[in-house]
């Protein structure tokens, strides 16, 4: 009876979660240090910018607070989440806490617009598929936005279609290459090394260049080759597409 009595008691506490014992205090430490180490790539309420929106319920790379615990202590591999090697056992558990709190509001927060009419602007008068893929379609230019509503805030995507140059994604480096015969190239980088580099141009189409054979590689840091929507769409379109964007969560 003993035995079964400590193997019970062991696997209750064994299941205890890393939040179980936590309380205003930590979740006030917690903001505080989202706030000063975090909020730089997520906001300040964690809605997004840089980095992904943690307004949510649900974590595509955290499945339980365990696992959000070591997303905040490691990071997340082949993406621009750093590991926070500055924080302690404590710290980055405080820090998961918060962000789990950040979900608790999430279903309070209204988009304006309408997501099926946000799509028929995306596929019609916006030309968006042109250049973007979402939902399995569209073109290659731009970034895929298929997860685009995990990752930015409603206030950032409004933003990257009014002020596309303000948005432009981190590693998204647009340039103009001058070819040995004269041509200007307008193009979006693909990838580069020492000696060559690799584009995409206005029709999609790859071009690689050794650089010893082009005149110029001018890099527009900063800059954008989508253009603004301000005045091109009415504001119940930019709603309406910003609700269809914040809804792309690659889920079924």
């Amino acid at each position: 009876m003993r035995f079964t009595f400590w193997a019970v008691f062991g696997c209750i506490a064994l299941s205890a979660g890393p939040f179980d014992k936590l309380g205003p205090n930590d979740l006030a430490r917690g903001k505080r240090l989202f706030e000063a180490q975090c909020s730089v790539c997520h906001g300040m309420n964690g809605a997004g910018g840089k980095g992904a929106n943690l307004a949510v319920v649900k974590f595509r790379n955290a499945a339980n607070d365990d696992a959000l615990v070591e997303v905040v202590k490691n990071g997340v591999p082949d993406s621009e989440m750093p590991a926070a090697w500055w924080m302690n056992e404590q710290e980055a558990v405080q820090v998961a806490y918060f962000v789990r709190s950040l979900g608790r509001i999430a279903s309070t927060i209204k988009i304006a617009g309408s997501i099926p009419a946000g799509k028929e602007v995306f596929l019609g008068k916006g030309g968006c598929a042109g250049c973007h893929i979402a939902e399995g379609a569209g073109g290659s230019m731009g970034p895929d936005l298929s997860l685009i509503g995990a990752r930015r805030s409603p206030a950032h995507l409004r933003e990257s279609i009014l002020e596309p140059g303000k948005a432009v994604p981190e590693g998204f480096l647009a340039l103009t290459v001058v070819d040995a015969a004269g041509n200007k190239i307008r193009c979006i980088r693909v990838n580069e090394d020492t000696f060559t580099i690799q584009v995409r141009n206005m029709a999609g189409k790859i071009l690689s260049f050794r650089k010893s054979e082009l005149r110029e590689i001018h890099k527009d840091f900063g800059a954008s080759p989508m253009p603004s929507y301000a005045g091109r769409l009415a504001e119940p379109d930019v709603d309406n597409l910003v609700a269809y964007l914040a809804s792309l969560r690659g889920e079924k």
